[in-house]
């Protein structure tokens, strides 16, 4: 199988590049320094360039502060990138499998107490990277109406070793990290944590993609996530289990906002493919937090020693 994937030296995309292959694909990996989806006329080139038997679309500004500075940005990468990729894909390979990444986050916030979304739950999107997310999302709806064979996946929040540090728990862990290291004073810098969030490993959101990607599911959207959720306080908590610091919490005023609530339901992702977690969230932040020992530990070593 030739399988295009976008936004492929992204987080998700090294881990996606690396179980593809190992199955024995011919991957086609694409980043914006390759093929910025931006270019309507590059995409359709590369789309007909390669005769996929599926694609894989991954490329987007996927951090919310970013899409928030540059709304303008946000829609010409998540929205019209989307649309040149899938108007590609009709046009020159429509034969092919297309699996368009959306964002749990297209569903919006919810109460603590609310139960998990499913894909009937309405689109509320609640910022910009969310909105652009979401009219990616249906734009690859009408494509499907079309004839195209899309799938879309909503994934919830995954992690593992090599999480950019932008995002919460990963920075969590850099700074644990740097602490251990003796790099930075035993304080830890947090937002608000007492919202409620549902995280998966990495490697079972692959699983997921997989499962869609090569199986006999039909078409359409499915959520991926674990169906728990577990406070930011919680996921600092565990992360702090695994080392012995006791740092104080020095809190932004600025990131503070009301507590809510985001959790998944994955019951058509199961039903149609088996897929379920098979990784703890133990497991993940584990592996997160001895990436950045890791990588902190080699920055060390370059360090000259002062004189």
């Amino acid at each position: 199988m030739r399988v295009l994937v976008t936004g492929a030296e992204g987080f998700v995309g090294s881990v996606l590049l690396a179980r593809l292959r190992a199955r024995g694909a011919e991957v086609i990996a694409s980043d914006r320094g390759d093929l910025d989806v931006v270019d309507e006329a590059r995409v359709r080139a590369a789309v007909a360039d390669a005769q996929p038997d599926a694609v894989v679309h991954l490329a987007a500004i996927s951090f919310v502060p970013e899409a928030e500075a540059d709304g303008g940005s946000a829609l010409r990468v998540n929205y019209l990138g989307t649309r040149h990729v899938l108007a590609a894909v009709e046009a020159a390979a429509p034969r092919a499998r297309v699996l368009l990444v959306s964002s749990s986050t297209v569903y919006g916030p919810a109460e603590a107490d609310a139960p998990p979304f499913d894909e009937s739950s309405p689109l509320r999107p609640a910022n910009a990277y969310a909105r652009t997310k979401a009219a990616a999302d249906l734009l690859g709806a009408a494509y499907a109406e079309r004839g195209l064979a899309v799938w879309r996946a909503r994934p919830w929040n995954h992690t593992g070793a090599g999480r950019p540090d932008r995002f919460v728990e990963s920075s969590f862990a850099r700074q644990l990290a740097e602490i251990e290291a003796g790099r930075r004073p035993p304080r830890i810098e947090v937002g608000a944590l007492d919202s409620l969030r549902d995280f998966l490993h990495v490697e079972d959101v692959v699983d997921a993609y997989l499962a869609l990607l090569e199986g006999t599911a039909e078409p359409g959207v499915y959520n991926v996530a674990s169906g728990r959720g577990v406070t930011i306080r919680a996921l600092l908590e565990r992360l702090l289990a695994q080392t012995r610091l006791s740092p104080e919490l020095v809190v932004d005023p600025a990131r503070l906002r009301p507590p809510d609530a985001s959790v998944g339901s994955a019951a058509r992702l199961h039903a149609q493919t088996g897929w379920a977690p098979r990784r703890s969230l133990d497991q993940a932040l584990s592996e997160l937090l001895d990436g950045w020992r890791e990588r902190i530990r080699r920055e060390s070593a370059h360090i000259a020693p002062r004189p």
